[in-house]
Parts: structure tokens; C-alpha cells; sequence
């Protein structure tokens, strides 16, 4: 990630004020640290700009005389849930130096873990409505146990928006600019227009179907499972009628997201003409670095796109058990309500952080930019997007309903099923995963 970088150098107060607030309890509590995730995301921003860490390497660290221990484990087969599912049960009976302290989460099993005994209430850690008041709502609510209690953190929102090549715009709208763009895609149906006039001119209005579900998904009035059976909410089925239609017109096909084909696009000689998603995606996983792809100089914009959606994002949590509670607590003050650190990590790593304060003045900078955007600044989008998010309808199946649910609806959109027999092998796939639940009926594509 290439960004024009703001001088900020945090105060030697601030770090004075973090050690000596842990240093009250320091003799009471575990002197390992030992914290649960997939990748190193978190461990760089932690690294990077917590005062006082020293790394030793790859998976260890010191915070004073804290020994600071990474516990890592990729999502593949879903192994990190099940490994971070094993430690735990096993809490209470743990040694203390193998008690998980810390552990993170992402938006599509938030719940699982967060409505649960598991994960300790933000309040009982001392940290108050007040510290995280700058914090985008829908950021916390995505937090919020079934009771209304506050059990997670994040250092980033995810607000999305809609991705697109410069010189394609130019080429066959007459101009690049984020207003003339945003016309094009203003609606849906203004969507399907222009990806006609895509396809004409050669290129993919998008290289796969999956691109947009997270826009129609993001905007359910229902939830996956309704009392216990599978509901399809109409939006979804808005999205199955629209990306039958791209596909059987040629404007898209059935790529799956991070699949080599799909991937293809981020690249000068593909023919995709836009892609969806928030910061990290276009910073981390559109080949901005590589030889030969469009972001290495500078030929992605964005614009707001046809509705406001989010798409990810990483949360905190203190394990219920931790002996180092006072640690943890200050990690998750200075990740997440700190409006300098959030301010230096959105600067540095490009985030975009989940404090409205620096967001704001970051998008009115005009020395900010993002290399990638051709210098654009995409604060200001994501600003007027973030507010209008709503994740109400979220629920414990969503990972793996909508897992299966796209995989089902390839078969529809390839012609190798129908409608009806695709809801079949949806209602099959998830009742493997959750016997529980009544199969959903067969609504019809609009």
C-alpha cells in the first residue's frame, strides 16, 4: 500500500499513562498474554503502534514483562473456530499461562462467540460508554450480545463501495470522474443498463456473480433462519434474478471470489470493469504492488455504487477466564479508542478505523490519498456510506448459509439446475450443517 503518510508522533504522556495504569494490577495478573487469530493482521497493528511492544518474533512479544504469545490458525475448514472452540472449553481448567486472553472474530460467526459466555462484557473490563462514543454504531451493535450487552471491539469499519477501472470508464462513459460513474451505477437497473454497454465495448461489468451479494445482503429485512427454518429474504432473491440475468447475458460469470479467474481482473489485460468492496480490499487484495495490475499506477477510483453496504471487519474480545485482564483492556483502549493510534493506523496501514472524529478529518485532508485511486481520497464515500448501515439481521447461521446458498445458486446461474432444484441443494447443504433447522421453501426469481 502506497499512501500519503501524516507526520504523527504519539505523545510521551500517552505512553506513560498506558503503563501506569496496568502496572496497579500488574503483580495480581498472568504474566503471559496469550492472543487467538487467523492471520498477522492484528498482530502488525499491534506491533506497529501499541506504546511499549517489543517484538521478539514471529509469534512472541513483550509488553513490560508480560510474555506475549500469538496463537495462530487459518480459517481454512474452518479450523481456527474449531481450534478456538477447543481452548475455550477447556478455560476453566487451563494453566494459567495457557489460558486464552484474547481472541478475535469476523462479522459472519460474530455472534456465535459474542452470545456466549466466552467472551467477557466490554463494560466489565472497565472500559465505558464514553471511550467508545467516537465508534461507528453499527460497529458495536454487530457486538452486542441478545441482551444488549457490549462484548467486542474493533480498530476498523467496513464500509464498502463500488471499485472501477479508469481507463474502461473513460473509454465507454466519456469520463473517469466519480460523479459520472456514480450515474452509471446509481440503481440496479441503471447497473444493468451499463454493463450492456460494458459487454458492447468488450469487457465484464464484473468478474463474478458473488461480486454483489454482499450489496443485496447487507440490505435483508430478514434474517437466514427465522424460528428455527432457512428464510430466503426477498433481497437475496433479487440478487439471484439480477446475476441470472448478467450471466446468461454474458455481462459476468460464475467466478468465485478469490478464485484465479475472478482474480484476473485486477490486472491490465483483464476485462473487468468493477469489483465491490471496502478499504482493505482494494489496499490488501487487488495486486496493487504487482507488476502489470491496474493499482500499481494508480487506474482504480471508487464511487458510492448502486447502495451503502459493509463487508467484514475484525473484532476484540476478552476471554471470559483471562488472568490478564487489565492488559487486555488497555490493548483494546488503545486499538480502538485512541483517536491518535486510530488516526496513525488508518495513515499507515490504510485502514478505514472505527473512530468518526479521525475519519472526518482525514476525509477533509487534502493531502490524503490513496495510491492505488489514482491519489483519490475515499474517506468522504465511506463516511456518508457507514451511517447508513444496518446489520439487525444477522444471526449465527449466516457464515454458513451463505456459503452455501452462492455455491447452490452457481448451479442455477450455469445452467445445470433449475431454480427450484437449486433451493434444494441450498436446503441440503445447510441442514448438513445444522440438522437443527427446517428446510427453506422455494421462492420464486423475480
Amino acid at each position: 500500500m502506497k499512501k500519503k503518510v501524516l507526520s504523527l508522533v504519539l505523545a510521551t504522556a500517552m505512553v506513560a499513562s498506558t503503563f501506569a495504569g496496568m502496572t496497579a494490577n500488574a503483580e495480581e495478573e498472568g504474566k503471559v498474554l496469550n492472543i487467538r487469530v487467523w492471520n498477522t493482521e492484528f498482530q502488525e497493528r499491534l506491533v506497529d503502534h501499541y506504546p511499549g511492544y517489543e517484538k521478539v518474533d514471529d509469534t512472541h512479544g513483550k509488553i513490560g514483562d508480560v510474555d506475549v504469545v500469538w496463537n495462530v490458525t487459518p480459517t481454512t475448514d474452518n479450523a481456527y473456530q474449531n481450534a478456538l472452540d477447543e481452548a475455550l472449553l477447556a478455560q476453566a481448567d487451563a494453566a494459567a499461562d495457557d489460558k486464552v486472553d484474547m481472541f478475535l472474530v469476523e462479522a459472519d460467526y460474530i455472534l456465535k462467540y459474542t452470545d456466549s459466555e466466552y467472551a467477557m462484557p466490554v463494560a466489565d473490563l472497565g472500559i465505558t460508554d464514553d471511550e467508545t462514543a467516537q465508534q461507528f454504531q453499527y460497529v458495536k451493535d454487530l457486538a452486542t450480545d441478545s441482551n444488549g450487552v457490549l462484548k467486542g471491539l474493533s480498530w476498523q469499519a467496513a464500509p464498502a463501495v463500488l471499485i472501477y477501472r479508469r481507463d474502461m470508464a473513460t473509454e465507454v462513459l466519456g469520463s473517469d470522474d466519480p460523479e459520472t460513474v456514480q450515474a452509471a451505477v446509481a440503481d440496479w437497473d441503471t447497473f444493468l443498463e451499463t454493463a450492456g454497454k460494458m459487454k458492447e465495448a468488450g469487457y465484464k461489468m464484473t468478474a463474478g456473480a458473488a461480486d454483489s451479494f454482499r450489496v443485496f445482503s447487507d440490505n435483508v429485512t430478514s434474517k437466514w433462519v427465522e424460528d428455527g427454518k432457512i428464510n430466503i429474504d426477498d433481497n437475496i432473491m433479487k440478487w439471484v434474478s439480477m446475476s441470472k440475468e448478467m450471466v446468461d447475458n454474458g455481462y459476468t460469470t460464475t467466478a468465485g471470489l478469490w478464485s484465479d479467474d475472478w482474480s484476473k481482473g485486477f490486472y491490465e489485460d483483464g476485462d473487468v470493469f468493477c469489483y465491490f468492496g471496502p478499504a482493505w480490499f482494494f489496499d490488501f487484495s487487488m495486486a496493487g504492488d504487482a507488476e502489470g495490475s491496474v493499482g500499481i499506477n494508480g487506474g482504480w477510483a471508487v464511487t458510492k455504487g448502486p447502495q451503502a453496504f459493509s463487508w467484514g471487519g475484525t473484532w476484540l474480545c476478552a476471554a471470559t477466564g483471562t488472568d490478564n485482564a487489565t492488559l487486555v483492556a488497555d490493548i483494546m483502549r488503545q486499538l480502538t479508542c485512541n483517536a491518535d493510534i486510530m488516526t496513525e493506523i488508518a495513515t499507515l496501514k490504510g485502514d478505514f478505523v472505527n473512530n468518526q472524529g479521525a475519519m472526518e478529518a482525514l476525509a477533509a485532508d487534502e493531502s490524503f490519498g490513496d495510491a492505488i485511486l489514482g491519489g483519490q481520497n475515499p474517506i468522504p464515500m465511506f463516511l456518508e456510506g457507514v451511517t447508513t448501515i444496518d446489520r439487525s439481521n444477522i444471526c449465527n447461521y449466516d457464515q454458513g448459509c451463505t456459503e452455501s446458498f452462492q455455491t447452490a445458486m452457481n448451479n442455477y446461474f450455469d445452467g445445470n439446475a433449475t431454480l427450484e432444484e437449486a433451493i434444494e441443494l441450498f436446503n441440503t447443504s445447510v441442514l448438513e450443517k445444522y440438522p437443527e433447522l427446517t428446510p427453506a421453501d422455494v421462492p420464486a426469481a423475480e
